[in-house]
């Protein structure tokens, strides 16, 4: 076993910082927020390929068998695969997706404190750069501000900082490095190893791009055949359980009318929050709190919440005629999520029928007018919903993900959390072993200043060689 980890080594750090480097010059292209922001997930593919061609069937000078995978223009999937011996023998890492979520530059910013013994109040203003001081007894705290491009990398110590270094083209450049490594060393293997780089996970409103589009073509099928590791979490734990998500919309109708006679409105602002109290409450007797969310360690139960609200506009005495509140449903994975929208459904259409009984806001507040023949009413319509997944606690695959893990970082402590991931609910339930995991940093996902540490992605890799080690046996 310690002769393939010794053959494949640590995180070549220097490779890896300057493959990382040029993928987060690519991370303002690859933004996703559909339709504004579409990705070209091809500019981070150029560079895989450039890190691997060199050691590929392709040129001729390696093993690795590699196959760029594309349903839309620039948008590739990338599938890289070092040949195992054994038929059938095979381990994967999957989910390293090549898109991120937006930033704003102007948001992000880095702190630097220091000490400078002085009696007088400093502040100074420079370019991008910002000085204040707080004056002590003998000395002043110095803090710096500094602005950053969060679409390059910027390194400070271990910190490697930039959007997408902990989600998720910190694992892109990571997996890279492995199988280059595969390539370059050559070793003997059992088992068949596979990457595939994916397209398209930060957005679920244009499907057939990614790993969907993956898995509909059988081109994942033969990954069934031993454990499949999706690198798409964080903190170096296995995480076990993830949610489901249900993204609703509540459009409520009334009646349009001056703010100054309210008694001949229907106001669907305050409809839409009695409304919504009403359908939360349902929801969280419907949906309690599930025994094996103990089990797994999840960090909340299924929830329901609003997230936004919109109205078509108007003056400020103005009584509107309709608003709509969107917010999501996040499902721990032993509860259904066509149950969740069947019961959301049936209860909108009793409060529907008996939108009289509901609370009002104030002595004339009211949702009908029975002399207008008029009455206020709520729809719900869902977008596309997905399901959240509960790993399999007694597979192979679990098993030496936390051997691994504990040998590397020096305890293991799985997690669930509800946020989603794509279709590996689905891939479960079809027979993958799916086991998830990753290597960036919980507190910085999708935050501003995001970054990962580079001890922890050299964690990551030393992780990654014991499993497939591991799986020798």
């Amino acid at each position: 076993m310690a002769d393939i980890e010794q053959i494949l080594g640590d995180l070549n750090k220097d490779s890896f910082v300057s493959l990382l480097t040029n993928i987060i010059g690519e991370s303002k292209y690859v933004q996703n927020n559909p339709p504004d922001l579409i990705p070209e997930e091809d500019r981070v593919v150029k560079h895989v390929l450039n890190s691997l061609l060199p050691y590929s069937t392709t040129t001729g000078g390696g093993p690795l068998i590699v196959s760029h995978v594309s349903y839309y223009p620039q948008r590739g999937n990338l599938i890289v695969e070092y040949p195992g011996t054994e038929q059938g023998k095979i381990l994967s890492f999957v989910g390293m997706h090549m898109d991120v979520v937006t930033a704003n530059p102007n948001d992000w910013v880095r702190s630097f404190l220091s000490f400078i013994f002085s009696c007088s109040l400093v502040k100074r203003v420079a370019f991008r750069l910002e000085l204040f001081s707080l004056k002590f007894t003998t000395f002043e705290l110095l803090i710096t501000i500094e602005e950053f491009d969060p679409f390059s990398l910027s390194i400070d110590g271990e910190k490697l900082c930039g959007r997408g270094t902990t989600d998720c083209l910190g694992h892109v450049a990571l997996v890279t490095e492995l199988m280059k490594k595969l390539g370059e060393t050559k070793p003997k293997l059992k088992s068949t190893v596979v990457a595939v780089f994916i397209a398209n996970e930060e957005n679920s409103s244009i499907t057939g791009v990614g790993v969907d589009a993956l898995v509909k073509d059988g081109l994942l099928n033969k990954l069934k055949g031993g454990p499949l590791f999706w690198i798409d979490t964080a903190d170096k734990q296995p995480c076990i359980g993830t949610g489901g998500m249900i993204p609703w919309k509540l459009h409520v109708t009334g009646k349009l009318f001056h703010s100054g006679l309210p008694h001949k409105a229907i106001n669907p602002l305050e409809l839409g929050m009695e409304a919504l109290k009403e359908i939360q409450s349902r929801f969280y007797k419907d949906f309690p709190p599930h025994k094996e969310e103990q089990v797994y360690g999840f960090a909340t139960p299924s929830t329901m919440k609003p997230t936004q609200w919109s109205y078509p506009g108007g003056g400020i005495n103005q009584i509107p005629a309709e608003c709509t509140i969107s917010g999501d449903v996040r499902l721990t994975p032993f509860y259904s999520v066509k149950d969740v929208m069947s019961k959301l459904q049936k209860h909108v259409d009793d409060i529907n029928e008996n939108i009289e009984k509901l609370d009002t806001r104030g002595p004339v507040s009211k949702y009908a007018l029975p002399e207008e023949n008029l009455r206020g009413s709520i729809a719900v319509t869902f977008d596309e919903a997905t399901s959240g997944v509960a790993c399999n606690l007694k597979s192979r695959g679990f098993e030496v993900l936390c051997k691994a893990t504990e040998k590397i970082v020096g305890h293991v402590k799985p997690y669930s959390i509800t946020g989603t991931l794509p279709l590996i609910r689905e891939l479960k339930d079809e027979g993958f072993d799916v086991q998830t995991v990753g290597y960036g940093l919980m507190a910085t996902y999708h935050a501003k200043n995001e970054y990962c540490l580079l001890s922890d992605m050299c964690q990551g890799y030393q992780i990654f060689t014991s499993i497939i080690s591991q799986l020798e046996n």
